[in-house]
């Protein structure tokens, strides 16, 4: 049986996928608003195998950004896992399906940054993710106003919540969703990845 963190029913999880290459503290920035303004008992870092969206070459190891994201998320109530390497199909939705069979009475919450809203309508049955699990989408710099305004934001703008009831989203029957703003990090792993490998660059020139 595919090892998780711990949990019970009744717990309100936090669901926060990424590649993490590297993990920054804009993911903290991320995982602690959240953690505060949903009112989550827990929030798990979902390191993926890889991004169907964005596969590349060069990605490091699962294990090598797990243990990064561990160094970086030293708070109790984080938890960082690469469990969705053992399921079948690298898709959210298939993430989502296998947790709420496993652990049918815990309230799931998907995070995902504002840029995630903006290509939502590509990700592997979107709108049954919608219909699965409520969604808080963490505003991000340059998405204010283009990631509400995109297909996935129009399509589900009735279920838009306001965002003073964030502290309620996790027990709101999905589609229900909520746009986050606040203190917005400019960091991001595409430009650190880049800084990497311009400071690679000069190093060997």
């Amino acid at each position: 049986m595919i090892r998780l963190p711990p949990a019970a029913a009744g717990m309100r999880i936090g669901l926060f996928g990424g590649s993490f290459d590297p993990p920054h503290a804009g993911h903290l920035h991320v995982g602690r608003m959240a953690l505060r303004r949903l009112r989550l008992d827990r929030l798990w870092w979902l390191v993926t195998p890889g991004n169907p969206l964005k596969e590349r070459a060069g990605l490091p190891s699962l294990p090598e950004r797990m243990a990064m994201a561990r160094g970086l998320a030293r708070d109790p109530r984080i938890a960082v896992t690469g469990f969705e390497a053992e399921l079948p199909a690298p898709y959210t939705i298939e993430t989502i399906r296998y947790l709420q069979r496993r652990l049918p009475g815990v309230r799931f919450v998907w995070i995902m940054g504002a840029d995630g809203l903006a290509s939502f309508d590509r990700w592997q049955d979107w709108r049954e993710i919608a219909a699965r699990v409520p969604i808080a989408v963490i505003d991000r710099p340059g998405r204010t106003l283009t990631a509400p305004a995109s297909r996935a934001a129009r399509v589900l703008a009735p279920a838009r919540r306001p965002e003073h009831a964030a502290a309620a989203l996790a027990d709101m029957s999905p589609p229900a969703w909520i746009f986050l703003h606040g203190r917005r990090s400019p960091l991001s792993s595409t430009a650190l990845r880049a800084l990497r490998a311009g400071s690679g660059a000069s190093r060997s020139g």
